[in-house]
């Protein structure tokens, strides 16, 4: 067992507060303590890790200039901000990251006055900081919004939306581009760190606004020439002209890790009259730790690990994840027909898309963070001729629902949605569940809506999407490994809207969709033990319903119970409006929903997150007694 790191100066800093009482001097030997305090607590939690060893410095330099929380700090995507977590009163619970009961793994408003915004998706942080610069200015108030941004976030069209809509803020917003992936920046050094020095002094500044009221006594041709001539001569040696044109006053590139560039320039930021200002700061991922430097990806995301070698613990192993399953199925779609390409919005790796993509590179692709793009390039791909399949996470494709509706529903184009990470997702929390996707897509016409119960289903539903070109259809599938069910040698193409028995009863029918189908054959034989013959029907389809299938188990079952692992309004409502629609429940059978409850779930183990939920099968077995007035054993109660 590892001892924790001495830390003498980090101990005695508490909060920004105290943070501002050190001298500039010390601040190196804080950002290397706070560095490995957090080494050390993501090795015993797990979690991200190399976003917030590249922000390091930049976490230390903020909250030293900047008068937070005063001033907003807003962190994009939230990944990133547990050096920030530190420095901010929750050293003492940071350990407990993404466990029950514990720090969220994001930003979180509830949790601390330091975080003003809450953020788990990407790209929302310039919207946000403007939304509160723009609040204070209204008011009279002090307090400027400062946004740090990732590279791969710029990525997202709602940045340049936000940034083009910034000028209205003035000096009251400060963007800071942690550019650490990309290199978008030309190499840095001491020339570019003099040169952002110089042109966010006070001083330069000062020439450059009286430089510009020269200008505007200027005939209209020279004036705009001027502005023009200033505008290039600082693009030429820092870059920056697409940020200037919109409205900002670029400062950069600078070196992240360098805190005697870092603070003079945020500095100097603070305190300038132009605005909003835009900050390039370039970051090394995993910066500070070998085992995340040499690692491919960082260290991105991590299970606990060994801090003084960096191996992580293994998983115990067992049957294959969904979303391997998914891409070994995708592939072997794209040997059979040269029509099938994939599509992804920075999730190779996650949704399995970086399998296909070294096999078919020239059919496959990653369009950054940009799942508004990805739906509607599909779209086109689909309309002509090809076969599209949007791999998207259930929580990130809500990013583009007005695409799903407008560029692929209502034109009934054939594009395939792959949607992962369906259900709960135990560490990341309510912010990446993906608790809506059978809601909002089984309410569109056209849609053809599918959810795998195990890892064989998801292979045929792969196959069934493949060969579907009558519109669009999408299955959905959940983070984790499968149930150990053997993979078929040759999927099958399921007839579109048709459930399956697994097991045959007379007295209570379980209709399940998705992976609770193991919990209802649990249900099933508990219920069967308390002499109630129980039936378990696979629906497969949230849309078209099985309506055959339903119909003919509610006119001989007393009870009838839907299972789901989605929030209100999917095939529990479908089966109930079904039911009313056709006067099934006019002989007085039960019907009862089980779905997850209209709360946002906080961040727990898959397990107790679905206890919570009150989704496994004893919970199943209690819906059932309680809708024939039962009591535990079996035995009838009597009625009042």
């Amino acid at each position: 067992m590892t001892s924790l790191p001495e830390t003498p100066l980090l101990d005695s800093v508490a909060t920004p507060e105290e943070l501002r009482q050190l001298e500039r001097k010390d601040l190196r030997q804080l950002a290397d303590e706070l560095r490995a305090e957090m080494i050390d607590a993501v090795g015993s939690t797990g979690g991200h890790l190399g976003s917030g060893l590249g922000v390091v410095e930049l976490t230390v330099a903020v909250h030293y200039v900047f008068d937070t929380p005063t001033d907003r700090l807003i962190w994009d995507v939230g990944h990133q901000a547990y050096p920030h977590k530190i420095l901010t009163g929750r050293r003492d619970r940071i350990r407990t990251l993404r466990q029950g009961g514990g720090l969220s793994g994001f930003t979180k408003r509830s949790e601390s006055e330091y975080d003003p915004f809450g953020a788990a998706h990407s790209s929302t942080s310039i919207s946000a900081g403007l939304g509160f610069a723009i609040a204070n200015k209204l008011a009279g108030e002090p307090g400027k919004a400062i946004a740090v941004i990732g590279d791969g976030a710029m990525s997202a069209g709602m940045a340049y939306e936000a940034m083009n809509n910034a000028e209205a803020a003035g000096n009251r917003l400060v963007v800071i581009l942690n550019d650490n992936d990309m290199s978008i920046a030309p190499p840095v050094g001491g020339l570019s760190g003099y040169l952002a020095r110089l042109v966010s002094s006070a001083e330069f500044l000062g020439l450059r606004e009286l430089a510009r009221r020269f200008a505007r006594k200027l005939p209209e041709p020279l004036h705009r020439a001027a502005k023009k001539t200033d505008e290039y001569a600082r693009g030429m040696a820092m870059g920056g002209t697409l940020f200037e044109e919109l409205g900002f006053y670029y400062v950069g590139p600078i070196d992240g890790h360098d805190l005697d560039q870092l603070v003079p320039v945020l500095e100097n930021v603070r305190d300038a009259a132009e605005g909003p200002c835009l900050v390039h700061v370039v970051t090394q991922k995993g910066k500070g730790y070998a085992p995340a430097e040499n690692s491919a990806d960082k260290y991105h995301g991590v299970q606990k690990f060994d801090v003084v070698t960096g191996e992580q613990t293994k998983s115990a192993g067992g049957p294959p994840s969904y979303t391997s399953v998914f891409a070994k199925a995708l592939i072997e779609e794209a040997a059979r027909d040269n029509r099938v390409c994939a599509i992804t919005a920075a999730m190779p790796s996650g949704t399995g898309l970086d399998k296909f993509e070294s096999l078919y590179p020239e059919r496959s692709f990653d369009v950054g963070i940009a799942e508004q793009h990805a739906v509607t390039f599909a779209a086109g791909l689909a309309a002509q001729g090809m076969r599209p399949f949007c791999a998207i996470y259930s929580t990130f494709l809500q990013r583009a629902y007005d695409q799903v509706v407008h560029d692929v529903a209502i034109q009934n184009l054939p594009v395939r949605f792959a949607i992962d990470r369906a259900g709960l997702v135990g560490a990341d929390g309510a912010t990446h569940a993906g608790s809506f996707d059978v809601t909002y897509l089984a309410t569109l016409p056209n849609f053809v809506v599918m959810a795998a119960a195990d890892e064989a289903e998801l292979v045929h539903m792969v196959h069934t999407a493949a060969l579907y070109d009558e519109g669009p259809i999408a299955f959905r599938y959940p983070r984790g490994n499968g149930v150990g069910v053997p993979l078929p040698e040759v999927p099958e193409a399921l007839p579109i809207g048709k459930g399956r028995v697994v097991r045959h009863g007379s007295k209570v029918a379980l209709l399940s969709l998705g992976t609770r189908l193991a919990e209802a054959l649990k249900a099933a034989d508990q219920l069967d033990a308390k002499g109630l013959s129980t039936t378990v029907a696979d629906l497969r389809f949230a849309k078209p319903l099985d309506s055959e299938l339903i119909r003919k188990l509610m006119a001989t079952h007393e009870v009838v119970v839907t299972i789901e692992e989605g929030a209100i309004g999917g095939l529990g409502a479908h089966v109930l409006t079904l039911a009313s629609d056709e006067g099934l429940t006019d002989a007085g059978l039960k019907i009862r929903t089980m779905r997850l409850p209209d709360v946002f779930q906080d961040h727990e183990a898959p397990d107790k997150q679905y206890d919570e939920a009150r989704l496994n099968a004893p919970h199943i077995v209690e819906t059932v007694l309680s809708a024939l007035r039962h009591n535990s054993s079996g035995v009838e109660e009597a009625r009042a």
